[in-house]
């Protein structure tokens, strides 16, 4: 945005689709969520972006504002800190103008409303900020119903609530999703909180959603037949070398990444050091967060339309790899895979519904951690970002827990309508 059309934009004052705020002070970054939140939700339909400017007092004077780094960082983070759900699309930049600077922070509509700010769903009429009512959520559900929806809001036919586990909607989701005084003072039916939890298509609707299958569905696979992880150790390093384990990890999601968290950990054995220490030094083969994100990125962010083939971990004695149906997707590359605040979600819903459930602390970091973990290994270890070579994304480790080189890598499978697929893999360096 040039400084002419900032200026003509606060000149016009604060409205429908615009909000002043002086700094970053106080409470100021709370009630930046919660306009961020109304913008997303859209509720008059207008279509255009919303945006909170600040650094511009109430009567649209300057307040004389020093934008700093690590201003935009607050700003920017907002996307991505698992307060907003499901995750706005928002930018965010800064402008000089005669008086002091500006920080604009641009909100696009979002396509899977309603959205939520750490439950609480907000809504702008006017220049009026405030809490949705149930029938303001009736719309926004409608607006999701007849907007193009990502493939997780898409209603999964044959389907009933009775395919869901009200008893972890009730015990695991609700209380994840809501602040106790939020849900004390719902007055809301069942199916209407599967409704605005995105779970159903509507209340007038009442058909389970994929991600409300793969969230809290009693049995997933058998309507979305690919929705699971195998798992096959090998006592080798082909795929024709002999089988130590193998498990088809099927169920609901949260049931799929503990189960396959507990194998991981049954076969990450630690190795002990005695010699080259006064004390005992123990270390497991790979490092467990590194594992456990990279997993529930391949769950989060795989394609679940058009395809049976689950997400496969397949452990070698030399390497890892986790094969996840579904290429790089939206913003994100081969090339800028891993990048810090490059983020984008094929299953925004199901992005949503992890953090919920615990899955998820913060979206957009999972890789910086993988690496992060891996970089607290012996030295030699690096990361040596992502190419185009074959459908594989590599981690490398040393031998005697020396971690190697890690190598991202992702390749189409060659034929017209087929996904990407992409690896994470370590291998031993002689």
């Amino acid at each position: 945005m040039s400084a002419r059309d900032l200026t003509k934009l606060i000149a016009a004052g604060e409205g429908e689709r615009l909000e002043f705020t002086e700094s970053l002070s106080g409470n100021a970054r709370g009630s930046i969520r919660h306009s961020v939140c109304a913008f997303a939700n859209d509720l008059p339909r207008s279509g255009e972006p919303g945006r909170v400017l600040v650094g511009v007092r109430d009567d649209g004077s300057l307040a004389g504002l020093t934008a700093t780094d690590r201003m935009l960082t607050q700003l920017a983070d907002m996307k991505t800190d698992g307060n907003i759900l499901p995750p706005p699309m928002l930018s965010v930049e800064k402008q000089a103008l005669d008086g002091g600077e500006v920080l604009v922070v641009t909100v696009h509509p979002s396509d899977s409303p309603p959205v939520r700010c750490k439950g609480v769903v907000y809504v702008r009429i006017g220049s009026r900020r405030g809490t949705a009512t149930a029938q303001d959520e009736r719309v926004l559900n409608e607006k999701r119903r007849y907007g193009d929806l990502p493939f997780d809001l898409h209603p999964v036919p044959s389907t009933a609530v009775s395919d869901l586990d009200i008893a972890r909607f009730e015990n695991e989701y609700l209380p994840g999703a809501f602040s106790p005084e939020t849900l004390a003072a719902n007055q809301r039916t069942r199916t209407e909180q599967l409704a605005a939890t995105n779970l159903i298509a509507s209340v007038d609707d009442p058909v389970p959603t994929v991600a409300g299958l793969l969230s809290i569905g009693k049995s997933p696979q058998d309507f979305l037949p690919g929705s699971y992880v195998q798992f096959l150790r090998f006592d080798g390093t082909q795929l024709t070398d002999e089988l130590i384990d193998s498990a088809e990890i099927g169920g609901a999601v949260p049931d799929v990444l503990r189960r396959l968290d507990d194998k991981l950990a049954a076969h990450n054995r630690t190795a002990v050091d005695f010699a080259s220490r006064f004390r005992e030094a123990r270390a497991s083969v790979y490092p467990m967060e590194s594992l456990r994100q990279i997993v529930r990125n391949a769950v989060m962010h795989r394609s679940y339309e058009a395809t049976n083939a689950p997400v496969h971990v397949y452990w070698y004695s030399d390497r890892i790899e986790v094969t996840s149906p579904g290429g790089p997707f939206g913003r994100v590359t081969t090339a800028n895979f891993g990048d810090g605040g490059i983020v984008d979600y094929r299953n925004p819903n199901l992005a949503s519904a992890m953090r919920v459930l615990g899955f998820v602390q913060k979206f957009g970091i999972g890789i910086a951690l993988a690496r992060r973990e891996f970089a607290r290994r012996p030295p030699g270890s690096r990361f040596s970002g992502c190419r185009q070579r074959r459908p594989s994304r590599r981690m490398a480790k040393g031998r005697k827990l020396a971690m190697g080189v890690p190598v991202l890598t992702s390749l189409g499978r060659g034929s017209a309508g087929l996904a990407l697929n992409r690896r994470a893999s370590w291998r031993t360096r002689s």
